[in-house]
């Protein structure tokens, strides 16, 4: 986990910027629970008392650390943590036991390992019983507590497996997810970047679909520090050769270049840059990196290169970024033939009108080219006319699939076997009269069955026309 401490982007970042659990849990550490009043009510045992007053009490580090040394042998710190969260029924005053708890713990890093101890006393771990609070209805309970298993998992030497890292994994997924209405989603990304910095973690969120939301919630609507903070989570998993390799699939380096082209922030600059950097080199495919720098370039990557080249950062890191990534970028570029940039194209899933789409040269170069990998470009080409919603999008997959019938004998057949089709025929009731258009020339070339005919037509109707025109 070194690579990533040694990093000069600063780690503080993860812990301090501002949030709302943080504004509220000012607030909330000045509203003491009368404890005198639980206790002579028997709503919590004298040894809970005892314990918690005495930690209220203390006014230093080494007075609180006292506290906790003579309730540690006996686990009865751990074991008062989780009655008071527990028990306690208003939800103010559990708000303020987890607040100190989680104060408790940032105050002394190594603390946490009390609590797994006393955990592993009693056969179960410590994450076991406080997961379920992850499902109060009171929001800043669940992040605080969200926060407090994030230290738990990360503090210390041990580390959360199994059921216990499915389900939290699958908690911080749904609020990423609901980024909307989520007011704590700075805490759920704080939670990540936490988890995320160790690669015993990083295996199990992408095998659970983590970075497809992670990628989701970039390509929605985000202020600067939270795009940042999340973005951070994807540099943390680059870090891992594994999970590099598979960016370019996953529509990573399309989400991060989109907002290298229009951010102007240099934290947020930065931390894309050494992802982009980690990813190639990490990856050790050559196919597979040229394949992350292609979407690199087609992001318009190299175009801010050369702005912030020009702008001379005074930060040796992100230079050194910045030169590596224009060779690299370059090279790529020198190296590309017009199918290498049309396949890039297609595998994005971004299709505009490049060049290639309408040229005669490319199609009768490169059309068979079109079956390599059992059909794989005509395939993402369906599904594309099947899935997408953008009339440019479906006017260019259209024209494509017209284009490669047009130019590979049977092109007809792979076509009408892949549903490719009954895909074009549905869209000449698009509403967009361009996707109509396009889509209707595409069945036009998939009904015709002698190309050399159908040319001589149209040249001998070009030519009528001609002399009608005359």
């Amino acid at each position: 986990m070194a690579e990533v401490a040694h990093h000069n982007i600063p780690a503080v970042d993860m812990i301090n910027a501002t949030s709302r659990l943080q504004l509220e849990a000012a607030e909330v550490r000045s509203n003491k629970p009368n404890w005198g009043s639980y206790f002579r009510s028997k709503m919590i045992q004298e040894d809970d008392y005892t314990l918690v007053t005495s930690y209220e009490n203390a006014k230093s580090k080494d007075e609180r650390d006292q506290v906790i040394a003579a309730n540690d042998a006996n686990g009865q710190l751990a074991k008062t943590m989780a009655n008071l969260i527990t028990q306690v029924a208003k939800d103010q005053n559990v708000r303020y036991v987890l607040t100190l708890f989680d104060d408790m713990l940032q105050e002394d890093k190594s603390r946490v390992e009390i609590f797994h101890k006393a955990a592993h006393r009693q056969k179960r771990t410590a994450f076991s019983q406080y997961l379920g609070i992850l499902q109060r209805q009171d929001n800043f309970i669940v992040n605080q507590m969200s926060s407090i298993i994030a230290k738990l998992a990360c503090f210390g030497v041990t580390r959360m497996e199994g059921q216990d890292l499915q389900y939290y994994f699958s908690f911080l997924k749904e609020q990423l997810k609901n980024s909307t209405t989520n007011e704590y989603m700075n805490t759920t990304a704080r939670c990540l970047q936490m988890m995320l910095r160790h690669d015993e973690y990083r295996h199990e969120f992408v095998v659970t679909d983590g970075v497809q939301t992670l990628v989701t919630a970039l390509n929605g609507k985000t202020n600067f520090q939270l795009q940042y903070q999340l973005i951070f989570s994807v540099w943390c998993l680059t870090f891992n050769a594994d999970i590099a390799k598979k960016t370019p699939s996953l529509g990573v380096i399309t989400a991060l270049g989109d907002i290298l082209s229009e951010s102007t922030k240099e934290k947020v600059i930065r931390i894309i840059l050494a992802s982009f950097v980690n990813i190639l080199n990490k990856v050790e495919e050559r196919e597979i990196k040229r394949e992350a720098a292609l979407q690199m370039v087609q992001c318009k990557t190299l175009k801010t290169l050369e702005l912030m080249d020009a702008k001379k950062y005074d930060d040796p890191d992100l230079e050194d970024d910045v030169k590596f990534l224009t060779e690299e970028l370059t090279l790529s570029v020198h190296d590309l033939s017009s199918y290498d940039e049309y396949y890039s194209e297609v595998r994005s899933g971004r299709l505009t009108w490049s060049p290639v789409h309408k040229s005669e040269k490319f199609w009768r170069e490169n059309a068979a080219k079109f079956n390599d990998k059992q059909y794989e470009v005509v395939k993402i080409l369906i599904k594309l006319l099947e899935s997408s919603s953008d009339p440019l999008i479906l006017c260019v997959a259209s024209h494509d699939i017209g284009e490669y019938v047009r130019h590979y004998p049977r092109g007809k057949t792979v076509v009408e076997q892949q549903q490719g089709k009954a895909a074009v025929m549905r869209l000449l009731t698009a509403e967009d009269p361009n996707v109509r258009y396009h889509a209707l020339l595409a069945v036009q070339k998939l009904m015709v069955h002698n190309w050399e005919y159908l040319g001589k037509q149209l040249d001998s109707d070009a030519q009528g026309d001609g002399v009608a025109a005359k």
